[in-house]
């Protein structure tokens, strides 16, 4: 059985925050390993890593027991970014990064890239510059015994911004690059898998609203999933689509098989998302070998979950790992110098070693002198002389003449006398009685300080109580660009769901001051 496994980890480096710091080469390795062994796949494809090549370290990329594929985002550090881990025992025969084969080595690549005349050179540049696409290619054998060749298209595809009409072209042009590219590798003879984050809920029943969805069926990149895909239960003389929705296949009628809920809303704990993640595979591959598609909801830890597919096939390992691994770049292969290179302890032969040892005897013999030199040179206090010692206290206070000289400790109370007022007998009395008084004024005067003082610094004021639940709710900031960037607003705090859904959030909104 081949078990493939994809899933979005929204930054590989997330789960390692407050480990790599202590022992970078140990604990990031530690965690990585544990995702791969808790999704327990023989091939896992990561979208949106989120990182480049200049912040990949070691322990993120070089996994015992796997070889491991990165295409980074060209343009902007900490976005998009796909991985592709294998195991030694599915070890590609041939991998590459990007759709349009402009970044190709021609050493180990797959090939078969179709006919791209539509797309200039900079619109495939600027297609393969975000690092959405990363393909492996494997030789498997079926339980007959033949041996086929099979194609992961690991893709993490754009994401279309209502306020940037920009990106909605740029991802259907990604998406018409995806499947000239997929197309061509069919034509030569490979079977093919599409798996990754395709950022379109493609049937009603794969969004949490859409009945309330504009132009739901309408949507370019669901028109584009309809030419793409066949429905295995259509009537006779539909038209036969090379590729098939995997989990569809299996589960063709499940509602809220989701498995992108919104992280600030808290949708995923009342399931009220959307399926953006699929596992698409060629008509034959799919009818042929696949024998199960499935979600895992259950892994946490990114606002996806993990999505995956098992055949009926077995792997046939590359004897040799392609030259895309990442064991092979030049950091991590041990042919680019570190600077801890450069500050490692070399060994030193005899005849040096000897030298340095006199030349360092040497110079601890004329410290020595030059340290005696100036101790000779520094002049020294004459013992003739008056001596600076620390002065007493009495000392600044002049003994009456005509007194006797009195001892250390009657000149010591005549100072404390000194510098204690006397006070008379009658306003020792009246401080007494008027004791009580000027203690009550005193708690007075701190209360009316404390009062004022908790009226200026009085903290935040009570969060507003929503008008569904009469609970307290939730802050939350404007981020979208607009005039209202940056103001507060309260909203209900508890987590997205259906309307009908009592449990779920009300629809109150109450702005935090007036603009």
């Amino acid at each position: 059985m081949l078990r493939v496994v994809s899933w979005n980890i929204n930054g590989i480096r997330s789960p390692l925050q407050g480990m790599v710091y202590e022992e970078p080469s140990n604990c990031a390795a530690m965690a990585v390993g544990r995702i791969l062994d808790k999704l327990d796949a023989d091939i896992v494809c990561l979208q949106e890593t989120k990182v480049t090549r200049d912040v990949l370290r070691e322990p993120l990329a070089i996994i015992e027991g796997y070889n491991s594929y990165f295409s980074f985002s060209r343009n902007r550090s900490g976005y998009s970014g796909v991985a592709t881990f294998c195991k030694d025992s599915a070890t590609p025969m041939a991998a590459e990064e990007g759709l349009s084969g402009l970044f190709a080595t021609h050493d180990g690549d797959v090939g078969c890239y179709g006919n791209m005349d539509e797309f200039t050179q900079e619109e495939l540049r600027a297609l393969d510059s975000e690092g959405r696409a990363l393909l492996t290619q494997h030789k498997i054998r079926t339980w007959e015994g033949k041996e086929k060749t099979l194609t992961l298209i690991n893709v993490y595809c754009p994401h279309a911004d209502a306020g940037k009409p920009e990106r909605l072209s740029f991802k259907m042009r990604f998406y018409r690059l995806l499947q000239i590219r997929a197309e061509a590798l069919l034509a030569a003879g490979s079977h093919v898998i599409i798996l990754g984050d395709l950022n379109t809920a493609h049937r009603p029943i794969d969004h949490w609203d859409a009945v309330n969805v504009e132009c739901f069926e309408e949507d370019p990149g669901r028109k584009w999933m309809d030419g793409l895909l066949s429905n295995l239960g259509c009537q006779a003389g539909s038209p036969i689509r090379p590729f098939i929705d995997s989990y569809r296949c299996f589960q063709p009628k499940q509602e809220g098989a989701f498995t992108c809920w919104s992280a600030v809303s808290g949708a995923r704990r009342l399931n009220y998302g959307s399926r953006l993640d699929y596992v698409l595979g060629d008509r034959t591959l799919v009818i042929d070998t696949f024998q199960d598609s499935f979600r895992l909801p259950e892994v946490m830890g990114s606002d996806h979950c993990p999505v995956g597919a098992v055949l009926s096939v077995s792997s046939v390992p590359a004897k040799q790992c392609p030259p895309l691994c990442t064991r092979f770049l030049p950091e991590f292969a041990g042919t680019q110098l570190k600077i801890l290179r450069f500050l490692v302890h070399l060994k030193q032969d005899p005849v040096f070693k000897q030298s340095t040892l006199r030349l360092s005897k040497q110079t601890r013999i004329q410290m020595h002198r030059n340290k005696a030199r100036v101790h000779s040179t520094r002049p020294r206090p004459s013992k003739a002389g008056p001596s600076r010692s620390q002065k007493n206290l009495t000392s600044y206070f002049q003994p009456s003449s005509n007194c006797p000289k009195a001892s250390p400790i009657s000149e010591l109370r005549s100072v404390v006398a000194l510098m204690t007022p006397k006070i008379p007998e009658e306003e020792v009395m009246t401080k007494v009685v008027e004791g009580p008084a000027s203690a009550s004024e005193a708690k007075d005067e701190k209360e009316v300080r404390t009062s004022f003082w908790k009226s200026v610094l009085g903290g935040p004021l009570p969060m507003p109580l929503c008008g569904g639940h009469r609970e307290p709710c939730v802050m939350r900031t404007v981020k979208k660009p607009g005039p209202n960037l940056g103001r507060h607003f309260y909203t209900c705090a508890r987590p997205q769901g259906p309307p009908t859904d009592p449990s779920s959030r009300c629809n109150f909104f109450l702005w935090s001051r007036p603009s």
